[in-house]
């Protein structure tokens, strides 16, 4: 492990504006990830950590703090200074219907990176976009569809082939299977794994499901209010959180009416009997 964090956050701070003054979307939140490690970011709609997934692709720039990539700190960077820098961090949608271009073939959609990267062989974007769509698990006939002719998970498929063609260090996945049937998350999940292992890869998950984190990253933490409630390994913090906002996402983990579909058997099995219902001195 090196000395210096792959990816470190400090600080950082979000602010939009609202009719009468800011909303703080993000609040002096602080984490770092090594490289080819993974990190969860869960919390319930609205606490921030979507904001956090845009600032970390510079999407929109940080009211304050720092976000330093390999030691460069890509907050204060104007979109000039940013753009040679962007190939390095990626990010898969959480929309895999309104995140394609509708009028492009699945190979175009795939090369367009390379071409924005510089690589001025039409034949040989299509090749690796052809290499990377097989990659991802689609057939050789799913080259010249458009998006309206593929299922939501074999979009979903397209978009990481996408993310993957700038061969990026660092990928961002914005609640990547929420959209999904689960049986097509256990798929796309699948597939983050393999390219997890094989790769060299940083990930980033942001998510509200804990049965997707515990199956793709190794570190966690826990977003309430735009703060930071509760970090560390996941393992130990699904299975002995020590905050109570915690304790209450993974009672809600077991409620049917908060999960669409069959709840993840691993989220069930993490959990032990007496969290079906508050712990003494916890609220309901």
């Amino acid at each position: 492990m090196s000395a210096t964090p792959f990816l470190s956050v400090t600080d950082l701070r979000v602010d939009y504006p609202i009719p009468g003054g800011v909303h703080r979307a993000v609040d002096d939140l602080s984490f770092t990830v090594e490289r080819g490690g993974s990190l969860a970011i869960v919390g319930e709609s609205g606490c921030g950590k979507s904001t956090v997934a845009r600032s970390l692709v510079r999407l929109l720039k940080p009211t304050a703090g720092r976000i330093e990539l390999d030691g460069v700190d890509l907050a204060p960077l104007s979109e000039r200074r940013m753009r040679p820098l962007r190939h390095r961090v990626q990010m898969v949608f959480q929309d895999p219907y309104g995140s394609l271009d509708p009028h492009s073939t699945a190979q175009e959609i795939v090369a367009e990176p390379l071409r924005v990267a510089g690589v001025r062989d039409r034949a040989q974007r299509a090749k690796r976009a052809a290499e990377l769509l097989d990659r991802v698990g689609l057939p050789t006939s799913a080259l010249h569809r458009r998006p309206a002719e593929f299922s939501g998970g074999q979009r979903q498929r397209i978009g990481i082939a996408r993310a993957l063609a700038s061969s990026p260090e660092l990928l961002i996945c914005d609640e990547a299977t929420s959209a999904l049937d689960v049986s097509v998350q256990a798929q796309v999940l699948r597939l983050l794994r393999e390219l997890r292992e094989e790769s060299d890869l940083t990930f980033i998950v942001i998510s509200h499901n804990l049965g997707v984190v515990r199956e793709i990253s190794s570190e966690i933490i826990v977003m309430r209010d735009g703060r930071l409630v509760e970090s560390g390994p996941t393992e130990r913090v699904l299975a002995a959180p020590a905050e109570p906002y915690t304790r209450a996402l993974r009672r809600a983990a077991l409620d049917p009416a908060a999960m669409r579909g069959r709840k993840p058997r691993s989220v069930v099995n993490t959990v032990s009997a007496r969290d079906r219902g508050p712990s003494k001195g916890e609220a309901a």
